[in-house]
């Protein structure tokens, strides 16, 4: 027994220090064990080191032991406030860097894929790497799917498209991978620049070979069945449920066949033409919390079924929204926080502004704190509970999209041109 609760002790512990996929540890957003995290940083307080990239992307970079991974297009191009230098079709390469937790120095870059454009906000390496420990799979906008090993070495590759036929979303593929139990899990929700069926995936993420490919259906039409959310991973009552949202639905499948086990709409209660879906599902408990193009945003409880339970106008497009299990805070892409209770949506405060600016980038909660980053680089942070309360605003003046990460004592911001480690520690100055 007690063996039992050193290993369980070990592995928590661990767990704590990393952040292995877009939304964290537990898929939401949160990491519970992330500790001493700074409130106050520049270009040069609190920052432990700091990468210049080689471009721009909106991949959150995931930590895991000693090595932080992060995606980047090869080079920017012309005109795109992302961008770092003229690039162009000849610098048109997918890069995943794998980098020194502790220094902020590049261990190996690899090719990821190549072909890379832009699609307003986004290009092709705007998914998230996902990481198990071992081994760390990554995805482009291009459906290039690969594994590596922590010495850089290719696994294996394949090309989604070249399988099952080409994207057909409006700004590109961008939803990031997930993994459970050694599968990796993908949607492919589109319809705006092609009349081929929606799909979702299960990977066997030591071979890269296809488990099942299900078919996703939906009565969306023009830009609605776009989703660029990630799929999330439900577990109620015991039982694990791949969670989707896009095309104007929230859908749970069975992990082992893919097989749809409840279906809930709403989402889209005028029939829009424009309701592509960004955010990605919250889960909850037993509640699923589903955004829209903003309004609606539905509270579902899942289970057999899926049951409305309450809804909301003020609902985010793009940021996924976070919880501490009681309270859901919601920023919107303006900056306006509002938090709820998640078991009625009542209200706890109302829409307050923050820090002014567009947020595209998801919140994040971590040692009792909200930290909300804006596009031109402005980090919110506020106190997790019942009251606003603004605990620091901090300025690193450059375009950001990907949402940030918190393990251990370090915060890891990642802008257009660089990707910042921040921590109370002494910097290093080398």
């Amino acid at each position: 027994m007690w063996r039992a609760l050193l290993l369980f002790a070990v592995a928590l512990t661990a767990a704590a220090q990393d952040w292995p996929q877009w939304r964290g540890p537990l898929g939401n957003g949160v990491n519970p064990e992330a500790h001493s995290l700074p409130v106050s940083w520049s270009p040069t307080e609190n920052v432990q080191w700091k990468l210049d990239l080689p471009s721009w992307a909106a991949a959150t970079p995931i930590i895991s032991g000693d090595t932080v991974f992060v995606t980047s297009a090869e080079s920017g191009f012309a005109g795109h406030k992302g961008s770092r230098s003229s690039g162009g079709a000849d610098k048109d390469r997918l890069l995943l860097l794998a980098v020194d937790r502790e220094t902020g120095k590049i261990r190996w870059s690899r090719v990821m894929g190549a072909g890379n454009r832009i699609g307003n906000k986004q290009n092709m390496a705007s998914p998230s790497p996902v990481t198990d420990g071992k081994t760390v799979w990554t995805t482009t906008g291009n459906g290039e799917l690969a594994a590596w090993n922590f010495s850089g070495r290719e696994l294996w590759r394949r090309d989604l498209q070249e399988s099952y036929g080409k994207f057909g979303l409006q700004f590109g593929y961008g939803s990031s991978p997930l993994l459970v139990d050694g599968r990796l899990y993908l949607q492919v929700l589109h319809g705006m620049y092609t009349d081929d069926p929606s799909y979702l995936l299960a990977i066997d993420g030591a071979t890269g070979k296809t488990l099942w490919r299900t078919e996703r259906p939906t009565d969306a039409v023009h830009e609605t069945p776009d989703s660029y959310s990630t799929p999330t991973l439900a577990v109620v009552k015991g039982r694990k449920t791949i969670v989707t949202a896009g095309g104007g639905y929230l859908t749970g499948h069975d992990l082992a066949s893919g097989r749809e086990l409840w279906r809930a709409g709403g989402l889209n209660p005028q029939n829009a033409p424009n309701y592509r879906s960004i955010a990605s599902a919250l889960i909850v408990g037993d509640l699923a919390l589903a955004p829209s193009r903003r309004r609606p945003f539905i509270a579902f409880r899942i289970g057999d079924k899926a049951e409305r339970v309450w809804s909301t106008d003020y609902g985010p497009d793009v940021p996924t929204p976070v919880s501490d299990g009681k309270r859901l805070y919601i920023i919107d892409d303006k900056g306006i926080v509002l938090c709820l209770k998640v078991a009625d949506g009542s209200v706890v405060y109302d829409r307050t502004r923050i820090e002014p600016g567009t947020y595209s980038a998801s919140p994040l909660m971590a040692d009792g704190k909200i930290y909300a980053v804006s596009e031109d680089g402005s980090t919110t942070v506020l106190a997790v509970g019942d009251q606003f309360r603004t605990l620091g605003v901090n300025k690193l003046d450059d375009y950001t999209l990907a949402s940030p990460a918190a393990a251990g004592d370090q915060l890891f911001i990642r802008t257009a041109g660089s990707l910042y480690c921040l921590s109370k520690r002494s910097a290093n100055t080398d």
